[in-house]
């Protein structure tokens, strides 16, 4: 089997082989490029020491951060490599990384260490590929399975747990049965992980292909670190719109959703607060009225938690907050809804409500399509007029005001805001003349 190896990596690794030493692309480059994808980045593993490494390439860019554990850093024609020497690892005393290395010869000990066995993949052009633990097999089969007993490794580090659900979600792989019993076993480990590093790999499980089957399969592990999902997993909706329970709903919405971070963020938030809301009426109907509110609230906890930044907090609240606003095919009352989204969001938002309404039942979904591709064309046509929806879209703003002898910032801040309720209602036109005429005449109230 031969792997066309990037004419930089292949120098650094003849550099290591002159110099005597074995060299080997590994891990995940490996992986993607046996799938037929482009990797990330290309890591090499070598039996040369952490200083060889330094003697043998002596190039000025290299980073030494990571000597401790073996890893050299190299910046060769504007691109970063790690160089790692073979390990193997000491005891994991924090469910995360070991606490000490060993340096070892024999790459196969550094292949036995790792997590799974589509990652424990070595090739280098004199050798061929390495493949200890059956890695290739699985890459043909799909199936995600752990090197060795997975309970170790996953008590080895807890982190493994996401990526067994990421890299099954990115590929469309199933896990294999001892690695997904062990993965709910073990799965309170992640509470030991950082909520930064859980929010890196829960936001590429959510973009993947198969995120609707991992969710499906996996609910108990998202709630270790989302235990408001948990009221959500087999609620009865007892309402005649929806076909499915709450989280089976949700799960649908994401997956009729575009691989958006946002948009799959605000998917998986949009009905997070119906348990907190539910009522039953005298026909045994149920209802959850306020629930876009509530599970406005829990999605800022919850991203908040996770150290999401201000930005995708803002914009997945945004989303959670207004996914049951359906306006009416009117001009006045899109631009009011705009007024609220910005031109960014309301596509989004659309994007979000069809999909919301995709996951109900058929009828809904057949009358969804219908609603928002008028919507849609009615959005892009007001959005291509003068008519203003914003504030910074009005004809006005507070300096003009200002000229007329309005001072107060209050006063400014009201009239602005009423100016632009009648421009949006479409009784005012977005002209300037006509704006300062009725400010004056709103000052005088």
């Amino acid at each position: 089997m031969t792997i066309v190896i990037p004419e930089n990596v292949q120098y650094l690794m003849h550099r290591l082989q002159q110099a005597g030493y074995h060299a080997y692309a590994v891990g995940g480059c490996i992986r993607d490029t046996l799938l037929h994808q482009t990797p990330e980045d290309w890591d090499i593993c070598t039996s040369a020491l952490p200083q060889e490494t330094l003697d043998t390439l002596q190039l000025p860019n290299i980073i030494e951060n990571g000597l401790k554990h073996g890893t050299v850093t190299v910046r060769y024609h504007g691109e970063n490599y790690e160089i790692t020497t073979f390990r193997t690892d000491g005891s994991y005393t924090d469910n995360r990384r070991p606490s000490s290395v060993t340096f070892v010869t024999d790459v196969r000990e550094d292949l036995r260490r790792r997590d799974f066995t589509i990652n424990a993949l070595a090739y280098n052009d004199t050798e061929g590929l390495l493949d200890c633990f059956g890695g290739a097999e699985d890459l043909q089969q799909k199936v995600i399975r752990c090197v060795g007993n997975p309970d170790e490794r996953f008590q080895e580090d807890g982190l493994r747990i996401m990526r067994a659900l990421r890299f099954a979600s990115r590929f469309g792989f199933r896990i294999e049965e001892e690695t997904a019993a062990a993965i709910h076993r073990n799965k309170e480990l992640l509470h030991h992980i950082s909520a930064e590093r859980i929010n890196a790999e829960l936001n590429k499980l959510l973009l993947g292909d198969s995120a609707e089957e991992i969710l499906m399969t996996f609910p108990d592990v998202i709630a270790v670190f989302i235990p408001e999902i948990e009221p959500m997993i087999g609620f009865d909706q007892k309402n005649p719109h929806h076909a499915y329970d709450v989280w089976t709903h949700t799960v649908k919405v994401i997956a009729h959703t575009p691989k958006d971070k946002v948009l799959r963020l605000a998917a998986l938030l949009h009905d997070i607060g119906k348990p907190n809301t539910f009522t039953v009426d005298e026909q045994g109907i149920g209802h959850f009225y306020g629930h876009p509110a509530e599970s406005q609230r829990l999605a800022g906890i919850i991203l908040k938690r996770l150290k999401y930044d201000n930005n995708t907090i803002q914009q997945v609240k945004q989303l959670v907050g207004l996914h049951d606003r359906y306006p009416a095919l009117k001009a006045a009352s899109v631009r009011r809804l705009l007024s609220e989204t910005g031109d960014t969001l309301m596509p989004q938002l659309i994007r979000l409500q069809r999909a919301d309404c995709q996951a109900k039942d058929v009828s809904a979904a057949e009358k969804a399509d219908v609603y928002f591709d008028q919507l849609s064309a009615l959005c892009d046509e007001i959005m291509k007029t003068s008519t203003a929806y914003t504030l910074k879209m009005l004809a006005v703003n507070g300096q003009d005001l200002k000229a007329i002898g309005i001072k107060n910032g209050k006063d400014i801040g009201r009239i602005l805001q009423l100016l632009l309720e009648d421009v949006i209602d479409g009784t005012l036109p977005n002209e300037k003349e006509l704006h300062i005429k009725k400010a004056k005449t709103l000052l005088a109230e």
